[in-house]
């Protein structure tokens, strides 16, 4: 069991960080820079700022560890449309210019395994909602 919360941690921790960053360079970058990718992409433009905004906020979630099951599904659902609007035409490996979904497959996975599986080790989440077994003892009268 203890084997099994080091790797969900270690999932977490790496995949709120790489999603964190990649949320934080969508804003830094100009969102609107963003919006115009998708809407050239046949997306609608308002996507660009749920994605953004649930990479930057999910991902500094997932570090803390606050909703990692949520959070975890809304980054699979982001990866699976990534994967099929985006870089399924370009194959597993890419064509030399662009990289393929390979590591979109391995987000995915990691996303789909937390939002299972949830990760308490160091989660604030845990920390908050914990439910202290003491006071559920009935009281003699």
């Amino acid at each position: 069991m203890f084997k099994t919360e080091i790797g969900a941690f270690i999932l977490r921790i790496t995949l709120g960080v790489i999603f964190f960053i990649h949320g934080l360079v969508k804003f830094q970058d100009g969102i609107e820079n963003t919006v115009g990718w998708f809407t050239s992409i046949g997306l609608p433009g308002f996507l660009a700022y749920a994605v953004a905004g649930i990479e930057l906020v999910g991902g500094l979630a997932l570090i803390i560890g606050i909703g990692t099951r949520i959070v975890s599904a809304l980054i699979a659902i982001i990866m699976i449309g990534a994967t099929l609007k985006v870089k399924l035409s370009l194959g597993l490996l890419g064509n030399g210019q662009m990289a393929g979904y390979e590591l979109d497959l391995a987000f995915l996975a990691m996303a789909i395994y937390l939002a299972i599986n949830g990760s308490k080790m160091l989660s604030a989440g845990q920390l908050i909602f914990k439910k202290d077994s003491t006071s559920s003892t009935s009281k003699a009268a």
